[in-house]
């Protein structure tokens, strides 16, 4: 009588497997835990010390232009690096500096009077260190979770970033309300830290011995494989418009402000994040799903469509509400994102491509928050944030019709994904060996053999 029930509470929990396959797996996910969660008590002391100093919903727009810069030539630059040296020293040396970077936030907060040109000079710094961690850390974590489990990686991923972003954004109100911005920061750096010590303990992830020094030709031959590609096309564009047209988070403050609901600061930039752990904490139906175009198509309108309710809403609660539906949408799209980008891009192009994916992922939100301030500042916060999400839904489906091959992508049957399988699975015809340490070529081992050049994660005998 039983049995029934439970098996269908099961098919829908989240899929455990990459935390049983792999011991890097595990490490990462703390340390991204453990990093979301300080990077965003910075992320809303940050704004909230602007928005105290200048009073001046275009100054904390700026922030955006300020980082948009470093993120594109830092994060193409990081996804060359990624394919050319050993990604756990890059993961490890950024993050160390993201901690330095929290630590002159610090001291210009402890200064009798803050300045302000030292909060834009920081946000620009964390977008270059950003740009170069972040291909390193995508394109690590094809390697080290096997292909069938990576649908259900991303599903861990993003519940692991949404218990931080509520976390993070719900703490950080009340102290950086009670305790100061300073404090704040300090918490970042404890952070930062905590997440160095666990990156030593990831195993090495060296690149092949003939792999190509970073270069401007080496971008070059990743940005070409990615035009040929519709279905990758589709995955940016789609996540670009998105971000750019209803990403309203940084004139949240003034929303708060506009609703007489100061004290929901907090809970609008959490709000989100409970949607996407709602969705997290159920998808153990979408590791059966292989039409993951759609999971992009339809998250991203879904996300649109709940900004602009958010906007029209003039009810504090009804605003909470449309925010965490945004925040199931946006989850939603980025597991198909994850998987298609993970399911086909060839191991020796990863970081190149991660580094393109940095810029499809964070240069929309950039940008959307430059848009978001300035319109604001002309036609008031509410028709800034419901304008953008209509524009938001109209592009979605306007990419939609024009890039089909999105829309149809199947990872049983996409030339694509059946190549990047046979290649993890070492069945590709001519695969020799390659690295320095004799091991195959990156992305030709099989699910069970040990990664090029490391010891095995969480096993003796299984590896990445």
């Amino acid at each position: 009588m039983t049995t029934a029930p439970l098996r269908s509470i099961r098919s829908i929990l989240p899929d455990l497997s990459p935390f049983r396959s792999s011991r890097d797996f595990r490490l990462l996910w703390v340390q991204g835990l453990v990093t979301t969660f300080g990077s965003f008590m910075a992320m809303i002391a940050l704004p909230l010390q602007i928005k105290d100093l200048t009073g001046s919903p275009l100054a904390v727009g700026a922030m955006g232009a300020v980082e948009l810069v470093p993120l594109i030539v830092f994060g193409l630059y990081g996804g060359a690096l990624a394919d050319a040296v050993d990604r756990r020293r890059v993961i490890l040396l950024t993050e160390a500096g993201l901690g330095l970077l929290a630590a002159v936030l610090l001291l210009n907060a402890l200064l009798p009077q803050p300045l302000l040109w030292p909060l834009y000079l920081v946000a620009a710094g964390v977008s270059a260190l950003a740009g170069l961690q972040r291909p390193a850390l995508d394109s690590l974590m094809a390697r080290i979770v096997p292909h069938d489990q990576l649908t259900a990686a991303a599903a861990l991923n993003a519940a692991r970033w949404q218990l931080g972003t509520i976390a993070g954004p719900s703490v950080a109100g009340v102290v950086v309300a009670y305790a100061g911005h300073a404090t704040a920061y300090g918490i970042t750096i404890a952070g930062f830290a905590a997440s160095v010590l666990l990156c030593l303990r990831l195993s090495p992830a060296p690149a092949a011995h003939d792999a190509e020094r970073p270069s401007l030709r080496g971008i070059a031959e990743g940005a070409r494989y990615a035009w040929s590609r519709p279905v990758l096309l589709g995955t940016y564009a789609i996540d670009l418009a998105a971000m750019f047209f209803a990403f309203p988070n940084a004139i949240f403050p003034f929303l708060a402000d506009e609703l007489d609901a100061p004290w929901s600061l907090g809970l609008m930039y959490a709000a989100g994040a409970v949607g996407s752990v709602i969705l997290s904490v159920t998808s153990g139906w979408t590791s059966r799903v292989r039409r993951h175009g759609l999971f992009v198509v339809f998250g991203a309108a879904g996300w649109g469509v709940a900004i602009t309710a958010a906007g029209w809403f003039s009810n504090i609660w009804l605003v909470l509400v449309c925010l965490a539906f945004a925040g199931m949408g946006d989850t939603l799209s980025g597991l198909g994102r994850s998987t298609i980008w993970n399911q086909t891009i060839p191991e020796e192009l990863r970081g190149r491509l991660a580094g393109i994916e940095v810029l499809s992922y964070s240069i929309g939100p950039q940008l959307g928050q430059v848009r978001a301030g300035a319109m604001a500042g002309w036609t008031g916060t509410r028709p800034a944030i419901w304008s953008g999400g209509l524009a938001c839904v109209a592009t979605v489906g306007l990419l939609a019709a024009v890039l089909p091959k999105l829309v149809t992508y199947d990872a049983d049957t996409d030339e694509d994904a059946l190549r990047r399988r046979a290649q993890k699975e070492g069945a590709v015809p001519g695969a020799v060996a390659g690295t320095a340490t004799g091991a195959a070529v990156p992305g030709t081992a099989a699910p069970g053999a040990p990664a090029p050049g490391a010891p095995a994660p969480g096993t003796e005998t299984a590896a990445p």
